[in-house]
């Protein structure tokens, strides 16, 4: 059972009005493209003055800024991994960027984020496989913090959103 902590949206993710948003960075941090890109348009030009304070991030790690224009109070960066057939540690690093992400949000006493799907989009990570991972992963961490009062995967797309609802669906009806 996934934690019911756990609310999966379609919708746009710069609009969200939670503590933090992820973004699906690049490892410079600097803005890029698809939710990279978006959300450094939409908090404008003092997230990219911050994040070049931070000197980039590995993959898996996570850092925060502040949301500045976004209705988010913050901005956790997380670099993905590119999918390269599943054999160079991608799982436990796309594990990593979620873990990451909650613990840098719970040491700054957020109590709720909203999570793209990360790597999925130019980096190419199997979908399905991403959204399993995310789940199961915020979920066992939720077991352990009890700080945090919601976890929002916002989809962009309908396709996206009903295949995350699905898999999500499909956990909680495991016993």
């Amino acid at each position: 059972m996934i934690d019911k902590r756990i609310e999966i949206i379609q919708g746009d993710i710069t609009l969200l009005q939670t503590d933090a948003i992820v973004n699906a960075a690049n490892s410079t941090l600097l803005g890029g493209g698809g939710v990279d890109g978006a959300i450094h348009r939409a908090a404008g030009s003092e997230l990219l003055i911050e994040c070049k304070t931070l000197n980039g991030c590995l993959t898996g790690e996570a850092k925060i800024t502040g949301g500045y224009n976004l209705p988010a109070r913050h901005v956790v960066h997380t670099v993905g991994p590119i999918w390269s057939g599943g054999n160079k540690n991608e799982d436990i690093l796309l594990k990593n960027c979620y873990n990451n992400s909650m613990l840098i949000a719970a040491a700054h006493g957020l109590k709720s984020i909203a999570f793209p799907s990360i790597s999925t989009g130019v980096y190419g990570f199997p979908f399905e496989r991403a959204c399993r991972i995310a789940l199961i992963t915020v979920g066992e961490y939720l077991k352990l913090e009890p700080q945090f009062e919601k976890v929002i995967f916002c989809a962009f797309s309908k396709s996206d959103y009903e295949k995350f609802l699905s898999i999500f669906q499909e956990l909680n009806s495991v016993k």
